[in-house]
């Protein structure tokens, strides 16, 4: 049975074509800040606030951010945990997720273990994704211990999609990884998205109405950005981003 919050992203994908999440990393922000990132991005069209990072572990912070964006924000919270100290109870849902090209058993299924009792005893509710890392992978490739696949491979990035989808997940996240200087090519998404079922999430290295446009053409359901929070402009930026994706999600 779906929940609530899966059911509003469907929603929002059927009617929108594609839609956009802001990442806000706990690690890089305070609560303060975090809120009104959160304004930003609900007033700028995001549909909702992912929250999460590739080295966090403070859970305390973590609930206080959490706590801070649900007070600022109607949109719904969705954690993106990079292990089972992303958990935190204030939150509506959370990205549950495996990391399909970790050569690390505790990113397949390791942290998912440990997490998923807190999730159960907080009522979050559990989003299935399949999580793979591609070209350089930034942060979260090393953190992760992903062997990431090169650009060049969109067969094998499609594979890896496909097996996620097989093995039962709802969602496959493409990731470019945090800072990298270019989006997941257009030609990867698109040999994924041929393949899939599902609903389809690219993020890293968008940062410009233009990428968001070419992204959301060749096939991404879901366009995350978390590197433009740190801009001075940031809800412009933002806007910026969510006008490509209707550019293209439209046709």
């Amino acid at each position: 049975m779906l929940g609530r919050v899966e059911k509003y992203i469907l929603e929002k994908i059927a009617v929108e074509r594609a839609i956009h999440m802001t990442l806000i990393d706990p690690e890089k922000i305070t609560p303060t800040q975090a809120a009104i990132v959160a304004e930003n991005s609900e007033s700028s069209g995001s549909t909702a606030i992912m929250i999460g990072g590739s080295t966090f572990s403070s859970k305390d912070h973590l609930d206080v951010v959490v706590q801070a964006i649900k007070e600022a924000v109607d949109l719904p919270t969705i954690l993106f945990p990079n292990n089972e100290t992303g958990v935190s109870k204030y939150s509506d849902a959370i990205w549950f997720m495996s990391l399909l090209n970790s050569v690390d058993p505790y990113y397949l299924v390791g942290a998912q273990v440990l997490g998923a009792p807190l999730i159960k005893k907080f009522n979050i509710e559990p989003l299935p994704m399949g999580y793979i890392i591609v070209g350089q992978g930034g942060t979260a490739g090393v953190v992760g211990k992903a062997k990431t696949i090169p650009y060049d491979k969109p067969e094998l990035v499609a594979a890896h999609a496909l097996a996620g989808q097989y093995f039962g997940m709802r969602f496959i996240y493409l990731e470019g990884g945090s800072g990298v200087a270019n989006p997941v090519p257009a030609n990867v998404i698109s040999a994924v998205k041929k393949c899939l079922d599902i609903p389809l999430i690219v993020g890293g290295g968008i940062r410009t109405q233009e990428q968001a446009a070419v992204v959301t053409k060749a096939g991404a359901d879901i366009i995350v950005t978390g590197n433009l929070i740190e801009a001075v402009d940031n809800k412009q930026r933002i806007t910026e981003v969510i006008k490509g994706i209707k550019q293209k999600g439209s046709n």
